[in-house]
């Protein structure tokens, strides 16, 4: 194989040529296709833009570097007790310095029997609800349904087998019936009203709420033996045990994993050792929990360095210049501002903070520069 033969034929070309000189500045052809733009060079403005945004978006780097660092070293030196939905019932996570993590035993199995027949009421309710307006225009609602059924049938035959007591096996087993019944109507009739389907929920909410306290109880009293246990086992150290558990928007203020937990740790806990945090779907992750643990442990300590106050990282920094300015603009308009009041970055309450009486000291910037905190 000759020498130049593995070269591109556009650097054989300009070899051919000779090579440019150190002197000229003009750009060599092959260069064009990765180089050559129609658009203008960005102005001094543009420029200066982007170095500014640059910082913010390195800071990210920045911090999540130290944010690796502070979990390894939270992981060495915190316990820590972790609550996680899931449709078992929960999960949760005992994390002990030094220690590999040790995860409880599941909730018993008339919690998922439980909560599973219930919402087999509400997903028969969800399979006709679309087509009200004129069940017999639309019959997609009777494919789905005579699917359903099906295994709604063979769920009720084979309640007989699980591991549950007499009165739990009736319950599932007449709940399980009366949506049955509704199934069958509608199947036969292929079609359905409104009253039917009203008749049809009210008739088994009963059962319902039944299921709720069987479920509810179960998941409850297996908790509260783990913590117990956990709290024993912890001795001296519960008293700087954090405990963390996620929740979404409709389970925040009634989270049970929380509610539990609050039952071991006690009100001056909230917000302090015990934090309840906001996810977008039931079920996370323990990583992602873990990070955002590290995260607010990470900003209390350098919230207490730049403000004087622990706390005040637990909430969003230009939230209190957006307060001050949503009150100007309204002023401006001769209204009164809608805003929450004003409460205690230490509050406890529970575990939405509304209340202005549930915590005491600073609330504000203000507040913290007229206690000579921070200067003035």
């Amino acid at each position: 194989m000759k020498p130049n033969a593995l070269l591109p034929a556009a650097v054989l070309a300009l070899l051919a040529c000779g090579s440019p000189s150190i002197a000229d500045d003009k750009v060599p052809a092959f260069f064009l296709p990765i180089v050559e733009n129609s658009q203008p060079p960005p102005t001094k403005d543009q420029l200066a833009t982007q170095a500014v945004y640059q910082l913010n978006k390195s800071m990210f780097n920045i911090y999540n570097n130290a944010l690796a660092v502070y979990q390894k070293n939270i992981r060495a030196r915190v316990p820590l007790i972790m609550g996680l939905f899931s449709g078992k019932g929960g999960r949760f996570i005992l994390y002990r310095p030094g220690q590999e993590p040790l995860e409880a035993p599941s909730v018993p199995p008339i919690y998922q029997a439980a909560k599973s027949v219930g919402h087999t009421a509400m997903a028969t309710y969800a399979c006709v609800a679309p087509y009200i307006a004129d069940p017999k225009a639309d019959l997609s609602w009777l494919r789905l349904m005579r699917s359903y059924r099906l295994e709604v049938q063979m769920a009720k035959e084979g309640i007989v087998n699980l591991d549950v007591t007499p009165e739990e096996q009736a319950l599932l087993q007449d709940t399980l019936s009366q949506i049955l019944t509704f199934m069958d109507a509608c199947i036969k009739n292929e079609t359905f009203t409104y009253a039917e389907l009203l008749a049809y929920a009210r008739g088994v909410e009963p059962d319902l709420e039944k299921l709720i306290g069987v479920a509810s109880s179960a998941q409850v009293g297996h908790w509260f033996q783990v913590l117990t246990e956990w709290k024993k086992m912890l001795g001296d150290d519960w008293s700087k045990t954090y405990g963390i558990s996620n929740s979404i928007y409709v389970a925040r203020q009634n989270n049970i994993l929380f509610s539990v937990m609050a039952q071991f740790f006690g009100k001056e806990a909230f917000n302090d050792r015990l934090l309840l945090f906001e996810t977008t779907d039931f079920q996370t992750t323990p990583d992602l929990m873990m990070t955002a643990f590290a995260r607010i442990v990470g900003d209390r300590v350098l919230g207490e360095v730049f403000f004087a106050n622990d706390r005040l990282m637990d909430y969003e920094l230009l939230g209190s210049g957006g307060r001050a300015a949503i009150e100007k603009e309204m002023a401006a308009r001769g209204e009164k501002p809608l805003l929450p009041p004003l409460v205690p970055f230490n509050s406890t309450q529970w575990p939405m903070k509304t209340d202005p009486a549930s915590g005491t000291g600073p609330a504000s910037f203000g507040d913290l520069h007229k206690s000579g905190l921070l200067k003035p």
